[in-house]
């Protein structure tokens, strides 16, 4: 992900924001920040991922499953949660077939539909690497009060009902702009 290595200062959004009248600098400055946090978060727990010899994406899928033990979760509605394509879904769980830790197979009603489930090795991979992964979040966010986390999941959910907005508002771009 190409990113700013460093978020610019207040007055150079201030100065800037005499040629660009949209540009409301404490809002850009907020949103450049956030963004830059969830990069380093991002590339940080990559790190994490790669230590137990996962993709990020799978460690999802993992995650997404082990929360639905009781029931196989349909693959399209695992895309649709995991926020990625079908055929994205399917070679993650194609991977993770090959790597024993989640069955597939179809749907018993309907054979079109394909259900998948985590496996016992699925579930013990993960009991086996959620405890670091685990104490690395509660790390990074012990810099916050419990009043100060609570605020921040306020202010997140406040923040991305309005995401869509930038989908919706942004004009086509060259791929490489």
């Amino acid at each position: 992900m190409l990113l700013l290595s460093e978020v610019p200062r207040y007055d150079c959004l201030l100065e800037r924001s005499r040629q660009y009248p949209e540009l409301d600098p404490s809002a850009t400055e907020a949103f450049l920040h956030l963004l830059a946090t969830a990069t380093d978060l991002l590339e940080a727990l990559g790190t994490v991922h790669a230590s137990h010899h996962i993709s990020r994406g799978r460690f999802i899928v993992l995650m997404l499953l082990a929360h639905c033990m009781e029931k196989p979760v349909n693959l399209a509605d695992l895309a649709d949660r995991a926020h990625v394509t079908r055929a994205t879904m399917t070679g993650l769980i194609d991977t993770l077939v090959r790597d024993g830790y989640v069955n597939r197979g179809p749907a018993s009603e309907d054979r079109r539909m394909t259900l998948v489930r985590l496996t016992e090795a699925g579930k013990s991979f993960l009991d086996s690497i959620l405890p670091d992964y685990f104490r690395r979040i509660a790390t990074v966010m012990g810099q916050l009060a419990e009043a100060e986390r609570k605020s921040l999941v306020a202010l997140m959910g406040k923040i991305q009902p309005a995401i869509p907005t930038i989908r919706a508002a942004m004009p086509s771009q060259p791929a490489d702009a």
